[in-house]
């Protein structure tokens, strides 16, 4: 595993901390130390899902269409269609690799405006503290930026247009649910998906294997997990 992937998470892991340990750290040491591996983390994830791929090559986070609409794919491909098909599988996830790029300095600054309170409650919570922490304190702002970026990819696949009319019908009949009835909407929201799905996959790893990891900081840190 990447040594970065490794410090992701490295100070927010301990499957079981040792309460009297956390608080001989210092709150300047627990923050510190949390921020330093939390900022490398992000900038790990963000850089591995916005590579060429990084959506479209990894069967974890490749964003299909909504399984409600895989009929109407059926039907596309029945009369010939199925390089649109192709096409518009192909955008959404170049768009998520383009948009996700832009994740990075929204998750940084809500590392820098992490509380000490903030810090320790990731360090004695559950194995994905962490992670709910990104999703808690970056999901509006991470929507916004990229919600255009998908826009201006998915306008560029024509496809795109027929299936938020098609959709939208579908929604109106109950068939699909009204959050997958407009492909820019949908396709923002699975790029969330995808990026947490990441970052709480390496800090359930790393929690699983804290020792050795990152600098001396982190490891004065977590000599205050239990083994």
């Amino acid at each position: 595993m990447n040594k970065q992937l490794m410090v992701l998470i490295g100070l927010m892991l301990s499957c079981s901390l040792n309460a009297a340990g956390l608080e001989d750290l210092t709150n300047r040491d627990a923050s510190a130390g949390l921020k330093e591996a939390l900022t490398k983390g992000a900038e790990v994830a963000v850089s591995q899902l916005g590579a060429a791929d990084g959506f479209l090559g990894n069967d974890k986070v490749r964003i299909l269409l909504p399984d409600s609409l895989r009929k109407a794919e059926g039907v596309l491909r029945t009369f010939g269609m199925g390089k649109q098909a192709d096409e518009l599988g192909v955008a959404m996830n170049r768009a998520a690799e383009l948009a996700v790029q832009e994740a990075k300095p929204i998750l940084v600054g809500a590392v820098k405006k992490m509380t000490v309170l903030d810090a320790k409650d990731i360090l004695s919570g559950g194995d994905d503290a962490a992670t709910q922490y990104f999703r808690r304190t970056t999901d509006k702002d991470l929507t916004a930026k990229f919600a255009p970026i998908v826009k201006n990819a998915t306008a560029k696949v024509q496809l795109a247009e027929k299936y938020n009319q098609y959709a939208g019908k579908a929604a109106k009949l109950g068939l699909i649910d009204a959050s997958d009835a407009d492909i820019d909407q949908y396709v923002t929201r699975k790029i969330m998906d995808g990026l947490f799905l990441v970052i709480g996959e390496k800090e359930r790893a790393i929690r699983q294997d804290p020792v050795g990891q990152g600098s001396a900081l982190l490891k004065k840190v977590f000599g205050a997990v239990a083994p």
